[in-house]
């Protein structure tokens, strides 16, 4: 699969989960796709500082990408590696 396409894919699936966390006044930005198939996001609003951002980056956004890409590695926020 060329980078393009993957880059197509995950930046729909975030589009999906988008509202949901524009609802609680945060959101998320793509910052990376790796050559191994990790995605980098930057949480934003509320979502930066949320007791509970780790979970909704595993459960829903990780979740949400490897719905459409399986063979994602994982999703990491680069405000969890602060």
């Amino acid at each position: 699969m060329e980078r393009s396409e993957i880059l197509e894919i995950v930046n729909v699936a975030l589009e999906k989960i988008r509202p949901y966390l524009q609802a609680d006044g945060g959101d998320i930005i793509l910052k990376n796709i790796s050559e191994d198939l990790v995605v980098t996001v930057e949480s934003t609003g509320a979502c930066d500082q949320c007791p509970y951002s780790e979970f909704t980056l595993k459960a829903g956004v990780e979740e949400s990408i490897r719905k459409v890409l399986p063979e994602l590695r994982g999703v990491v926020a680069i405000n969890n590696m602060k």
